[in-house]
């Protein structure tokens, strides 16, 4: 993206959500568009996780995407965020009534991320600007991510046209990404959401 009571988890969350996805081709369905129902989030980790999400606000719901989307978040790292930074996700699929795992397939699904900070990189690239409105804000998108408190403002964003896996086109979802450091776990966040695609 995660989970973390941080602007900086929450990109984290969202690159790992979206990255492998608009890097792979295999097995990727072309959808006119997605809405995302009933988004709703909460920390997972310790009460005295270094690394948590304190806020988050999403609007409208449904999200549509492409279409546009307002969102605020703040959140905290007591410890400073730097490679190898880790992230376990686990997504699972309501089936039947039933929660099933969703396996890691071309990098999405319940992967293991060995360095968050290099996908960044590869993202934003040092000595580029981070884009908006993280760059407005003075917001970081790249490691190290020092201690402290970090706060987005409601700010609007436009959300593009993306294919989706075809097993991730409708479905109601959790997902719950674990911010590691060295076999530390730094913060958790667990999201559920319903995914609709025409």
């Amino acid at each position: 993206m995660n989970t973390m009571d941080n602007v900086l988890f929450v990109s984290l969350a969202l690159v790992v959500l979206t990255t492998p996805v608009t890097s792979s081709t295999s097995g990727l369905k072309k959808v006119s568009k997605t809405q995302i129902l009933g988004f709703d989030w909460k920390n997972c980790g310790a009460p005295d996780a270094p690394a948590v999400l304190k806020s988050l606000t999403v609007s409208p719901d449904p999200i549509v995407i492409p279409g546009d989307l307002q969102a605020s978040a703040s959140g905290s790292t007591t410890v400073e965020l730097s490679a190898p930074l880790a992230v376990n996700v686990t997504l699972e699929k309501e089936v039947a009534g039933f929660w099933v795992r969703v396996p890691c397939v071309d990098e999405v699904g319940s992967c293991h991320y060995e360095d968050l900070c290099d996908l960044l990189t590869q993202l934003v690239p040092p000595g580029q600007d981070c884009p908006e409105p993280l760059h407005t804000y003075g917001l970081p998108c790249r490691c190290p991510f020092k201690a402290g408190s970090y706060s987005l403002p409601q700010s609007d964003f436009y959300l593009p046209f993306m294919d989706l896996p075809s097993w991730l086109t409708n479905g109601n979802y959790r997902l719950q990404g674990v911010l590691g450091l060295q076999d530390k776990q730094l913060g958790c966040l667990h999201v559920s959401l319903s995914l609709r695609s025409d």
